[in-house]
């Protein structure tokens, strides 16, 4: 890592250029435009980063970070499955189901929404590593307040709050994973642990089996318990957490050259010892301003002007998962106990074996994302997903299925769009500048959010409460057809980012005009 000072060039002394020379003297004109510049910051980081191989230290980096999606997860799923006990006499709490699935569930989504843009922003400011601890934090205190609720407005308050610390979860964690995981294991990296989330659907579901069994737990204590526990989980990924790095990206970006080649260093050393033999010579540098922030107006010309394209991209993934999502999951228990007479008690079984599948997805095809590429399984995940909905759809309304055969058709068709949904936050954290990607997977996290589980549920709450087999079916097509969609935006759009380090998908805005990443 070299450092070059542009200062005033004095007779017979010339000043740095950015491959290392000396510029010869030039006039005074050029030596005061010279003296206005700041330093620059020639660094190889990010190929230092990009070719190490896979070690102890990235398991490291991915239980610490990406363990939060199971707490997600836990947490979506907990809460639908306890709204019939908090309802109930005894419960300690005096609320109505409708209140737990309808005004807390969109509190936690706004807050979630919210957590994202306001946490996205100061991590791009502050560090990755600052706001992903204090993110956690947020969660940690927030939940273990919601265990301890005596009245509607406080459990109301505090699911907002750790659906704010959740949010802000999203933008710190994906932004850092991506800057600490080599390219070529950055896509499976992300899908997984993006998919990870159901295996926390999957343990609410099976969790909230045991604590609500009165046989074990009062009425009053065994959903209180559930609350404590994802405390506990949370607790514990805190204590690894606190072993995992600054981004040294970030660090070079905000002029904390010498910490970043430090750091990198020390990466190197663990992982040559761990190996037993040098690591490959790295390929490629960078030349940058450090810049210590990017304003509100910079980030949107860059995310929606220059980037447009991309952005259009975002989007358009985002909100077809989540509609699909919606369609599927919005009023899962509603759909079993009203057209195949499935008990209320025995929704979370079918719930989790639906779960399975979606954490299956990500965890066989990831791999695929980073040699087969981008693109194809991308735009192949999204349009195979919204076909076989069509089929479920078809097969539905037509009376062909059980409560066992449609939980089958679902994990088959998670299992794709599962995947597709993960990519979607792969896309937005990669194909966007340095200085902008944590305020763009916030921007893209809160909207997507907001039209799975604000409108989404507005309009398959119609169509599935209405009791018709025709208006559940519009429901999953609805669904379907905006996967198909973005399937196809996809195959246009989407960014060929495999295997490629994110300074050469997305240049640096404070990389300097006559050096680009190599």
């Amino acid at each position: 890592m070299r450092r070059k000072e542009e200062a005033v060039a004095r007779q017979g002394r010339g000043t740095a250029t950015p491959d290392g020379g000396r510029r010869a003297a030039g006039s005074n004109a050029d030596a005061l435009h010279s003296s206005a510049d700041l330093s620059t910051i020639t660094t190889d980081v990010p190929a230092r980063l990009d070719r190490l191989p896979w070690s102890r230290w990235h398991w490291t980096v991915v239980i610490g970070l990406g363990t939060v999606w199971i707490l997600d997860g836990l947490e979506v799923t907990v809460v639908g499955n306890i709204a019939g006990r908090l309802s109930e006499h005894g419960s300690g709490l005096p609320i109505t189901s409708a209140q737990v699935t309808g005004i807390a569930a969109a509190l936690y989504v706004a807050g979630a929404c919210l957590g994202a843009l306001f946490f996205g922003r100061l991590t791009d400011l502050f560090g990755r590593k600052k706001l992903f601890l204090i993110t956690l934090a947020v969660y940690l205190a927030a939940t273990a307040l919601t265990a301890v609720s005596f009245s509607s407005w406080w459990f109301f308050l505090f699911r907002f709050l750790t659906g704010f610390g959740i949010g802000g979860e999203y933008a710190a964690i994906n932004s850092a994973i991506d800057e600490l995981i080599p390219s070529a294991y950055r896509g499976r990296v992300d899908l997984v642990i993006n998919g990870s989330f159901w295996l926390g659907a999957i343990g609410g579901s099976l969790l909230s089996i045991v604590m609500l069994d009165t046989a074990l737990f009062p009425a009053n204590v065994g959903w209180r318990l559930t609350f404590a526990l994802g405390v506990v989980l949370g607790l514990v990924i805190l204590l690894v957490r606190r072993n995992v790095p600054e981004s040294p990206r970030w660090l070079f970006i905000h002029g904390r050259a010498d910490e970043a080649d430090k750091l990198v260093a020390s990466i190197e050393k663990q992982i040559t010892d761990e190996k037993g033999k040098p690591l490959p010579r790295p390929e490629g540098e960078i030349t940058i301003h450090p810049r210590k922030s990017i304003g509100f107006t910079e980030i949107a010309r860059t995310v929606f002007s220059r980037y447009r394209r991309r952005a259009f991209l975002g989007l358009a993934l985002f909100i077809g998962q989540a509609f699909l999502y919606n369609a599927v999951t919005f009023g899962f228990g509603a759909i079993l106990t009203s057209f195949f007479d499935v008990s209320t008690s025995g929704t979370g079984y079918f719930f989790a074996v639906m779960a399975a599948g979606n954490f299956l997805g990500p965890l066989v095809l990831g791999k695929l994302f980073d040699t087969v590429g981008r693109r194809i399984m991308i735009s192949g995940t999204y349009l195979l997903s919204g076909a076989l909905l069509f089929a479920t759809a078809w097969l539905f309304s037509a009376g062909q299925l059980t409560a066992t055969t449609l939980t089958a058709c679902w994990c088959v068709v998670l299992f794709f769009a599962s995947a597709g949904a993960s990519s979607a936050y792969l896309t937005v954290s990669e194909v966007f500048p340095m200085e902008t990607r944590a305020m763009a997977i916030a921007f893209f996290y809160a909207v997507g959010t907001a039209a799975g589980g604000i409108s989404g549920p507005l309009v398959f709450a119609e169509l599935t409460g209405s009791g018709a087999v025709s208006d559940t079916a519009l429901a999953f097509c609805i669904g379907a057809s905006l996967m198909c969609l973005a399937g196809l935006t996809a195959a246009f759009l989407a960014v060929r980012a495999e295997r490629r380090s994110l300074e050469s998908i997305a240049s640096p805005l404070s990389a300097t005009p006559d050096t680009q990443p190599t």
